[in-house]
């Protein structure tokens, strides 16, 4: 079905089409029984062919709630990346299972770039006089950059993030020199580029508490955090858990 066959929808169009209310529509697309994205903006889109098969597996009355529709439609089965590995080659906590859940809710990876969250990578690497400034999120297989400056990928594999370590409390990790630290002496992104020296992250935290990243800042010559450093990184770091909350839906629906 070509695109101007299968039309974008939102979540208004679609509430018309199945002929219940607008809230009704947005919590479905959040607990995934409707396929849908976010634009840049917030906003949820859906398509028709989306709309359509929904109605073919619930029986949609303008009375229905979230509660009955979950009867009849098929719970989400979370992408590999969003199930905790068998034999982690990272740290992990106990709830990492919750985490990886929480952060499939969020929406957020692969999403375009947005400039309320670029502003914030921006002040962190001046408020720090860092040349590398990340908001990272972390699936179970990789370091996924929603915003970055002084870096060109996008993305790492999770056994090399330092921010691993990071989200495994909720106090800040910091590492002066990497080259002197067993955990990461070895590791490629120390020995190579970008040539990781000092570390300072703070965990991002979704509406659960959950850390779904970090805020970090990263330099290539070893150094220490100052305190009025550290205070900024840590309202940044608000600033940034503020915005992803007021995307997420709860993990449980």
């Amino acid at each position: 079905m070509s695109n101007s066959e299968d039309p974008i929808l939102t979540t208004t169009a679609a509430s018309h089409l199945l002929g219940v209310a607008t809230s009704t529509v947005q919590n479905w697309m959040e607990t995934r029984m409707i396929a849908s994205w976010k634009t840049p903006g917030g906003h949820r889109r859906t398509r028709l062919s989306d709309v359509q098969n929904f109605m073919q597996r619930v029986r949609v009355t303008p009375d229905v709630t979230s509660h009955q529709a979950a009867e009849f439609a098929p719970q989400p089965v979370l992408d590999a990346e969003f199930q905790s590995a068998v034999l982690p080659r990272y740290p992990v906590n106990g709830d990492e299972p919750k985490r990886l859940a929480a952060l499939a809710a969020s929406g957020l990876i692969d999403t375009p770039p947005e400039d309320r969250f670029d502003r914030i990578v921006r002040l962190a690497s001046i408020a720090t006089g860092s040349p590398i400034a990340i908001v990272s999120l972390l699936t179970s297989s990789r370091q996924w950059f929603k915003a970055r400056v002084g870096l060109e990928v996008q993305e790492t594999p999770r056994e090399l993030a330092f921010c691993s370590y990071t989200i495994l409390n909720g106090e800040p990790f910091v590492v002066e020199d990497a080259s002197a630290d067993a955990r990461f002496c070895d590791n490629r992104l120390v020995l190579e580029e970008p040539r990781i020296r000092f570390y300072a992250g703070i965990p991002i935290r979704g509406k659960e508490g959950h850390a779904l990243g970090a805020l970090c800042v990263i330099d290539r010559e070893p150094r220490k955090l100052r305190a009025t450093e550290l205070t900024a990184l840590l309202d940044l770091a608000k600033i940034a858990s503020d915005e992803v909350q007021a995307d997420c839906p709860s993990s449980s629906g």
